[in-house]
């Protein structure tokens, strides 16, 4: 067995199908920004400014506390090079949240705000027996990011903000099946990452009341496990020592995002907003792992990735249809970063469509509620057995993978 192949469904350490972003990264923050396309690096909408732009925080004129829960419910679907039987998963369900407090004066030029909320995270659970089984079964991903933010009003038309963003919890679990000369065997990596540190930093401009432009940069973050567990199962005696490795190690980059927006507000009840995202993904190259006991004669291994720089492009709006309630709408364009040849089980990503609509209901003068749905669409893709040969990619499975994700989302608010 090619030591390759045990590790590819590493490649999901923090990864997994992604619901509304590229590669494995995940943009489910503020379900009003849910429900306008993912839009809000040009908008000062409210404390969920703290994710998509810090320096938007300090024009956000309402002190307020919102939480929000996402659950995604994505149907995946294979069909293996050279047939014609489909393979679905066997679950898929995962339940993303979010939580924004901001504070400060009610007339002051700061505000300052804490953030909790979880941008990588999946379940997967491929067919029994399917084709791919050699390169992943399971998936089992969780990570709680933190970011503490302080905001500050240069001027009545400018403000900047920064927060320290930290990766404060986060654990996998993946499974594959091992190919052995009478039968196959199993194995799991289970592993919790290191708490990380790293920044998200922007400007905001808002040069009149129908036009706003931000700009924020979040930095890239190194996820890094360094004593995760090696289980062996269904492993007969004969082949028993091949396979004496209990502890694995490995690092993937969480990529650096550069994104600018803008806010058009044509009256007091229309607000629209355009967002492009740029993130560099090309820091991605290779998967390296190393073991504490070798695995069929070695104690490390590597897995290319390669992927590429890649743009999003979101648009969405909100229309005030009375005091109380406010509709939304939006869509988004994704172009993947993952080459011809490279797609991988774990994250069988290709170019994506979103298409997403929301509304809110205020409850008084404090409270109210956000609905919203986003409906993605990726690509039909396929890679042949001849392009991982090309590519020397042969630790991954030749055939077409489908994916279609619906994601409701339900938001609460308390303002003061």
């Amino acid at each position: 067995m090619n030591l390759k192949t045990l590790l590819l469904a590493g490649g999901a350490l923090l990864s997994g199908t992604a619901a509304s972003a590229g590669g494995y990264q995940v943009t489910l923050a503020g379900i009003k920004n849910n429900g306008m396309g993912g839009v809000g690096v040009g908008l000062s909408l409210d404390q969920a400014a703290m994710f998509y732009n810090p320096g938007a925080l300090a024009m956000v004129r309402e002190r307020g506390v919102q939480l929000g829960g996402n659950v995604t419910f994505a149907r995946n679907a294979f069909i293996a090079e050279g047939g014609n039987t489909q393979r679905e998963l066997r679950n898929s369900v995962v339940t993303p949240f979010s939580l924004f407090a901001g504070f400060g004066p009610a007339e002051g030029k700061f505000r300052a705000g804490i953030a909790v909320y979880t941008p990588f995270g999946s379940k997967l659970q491929y067919a029994e027996g399917w084709e791919g089984r050699t390169s992943l079964t399971d998936i089992d991903l969780k990570s709680i990011f933190v970011q503490p933010t302080f905001s500050y009003a240069l001027t009545d038309k400018i403000s900047v903000g920064a927060g320290l963003v930290v990766l404060a919890y986060g654990a996998v679990n993946l499974q594959r099946d091992i190919p052995l000369p009478d039968s196959y065997g199993h194995i799991e990596l289970d592993g919790k990452a290191e708490t990380k540190l790293g920044y998200n930093a922007g400007i905001f401009f808002k040069p009149s009341d129908k036009l706003s432009v931000g700009i924020s940069y979040r930095s890239k973050i190194d996820a890094q496990v360094e004593d995760g567990d090696v289980t062996f199962s269904n492993i007969s005696p004969t082949f028993a020592s091949r396979f004496q490795a209990t502890k694995f190690g490995a690092t993937l980059p969480l990529p650096a995002t550069t994104s600018f927006g803008v806010g058009i507000m044509p009256n007091d009840k229309l607000t629209v907003g355009l967002d492009v995202n740029f993130v560099n993904w090309s820091a991605y190259r290779t998967l390296d792992f190393n073991f504490d006991q070798p695995i069929n004669g070695s104690t490390t291994s590597s897995s290319k990735r390669y992927y590429e720089d890649a743009f999003t492009f979101r648009v969405g709006g909100q229309y005030k249809v009375t005091d109380a309630f406010t509709a939304r709408i939006g869509g988004a364009y994704d172009d993947s970063p993952v080459k011809d040849g490279y797609v991988t089980p774990e994250t069988p990503d290709a170019d994506r469509l979103s298409g997403t609509l929301g509304v809110s209901y205020g409850f008084g003068e404090h409270f109210s509620v956000d609905l919203s749905t986003q409906f993605v669409r990726i690509k039909q893709r396929t890679q042949t057995f001849e392009q991982l040969q090309n590519n020397q990619t042969t630790d991954r499975v030749a055939g077409t993978y489908k994916t279609n994700i619906v994601i409701p989302g339900l938001g609460l608010n308390y303002t003061f």
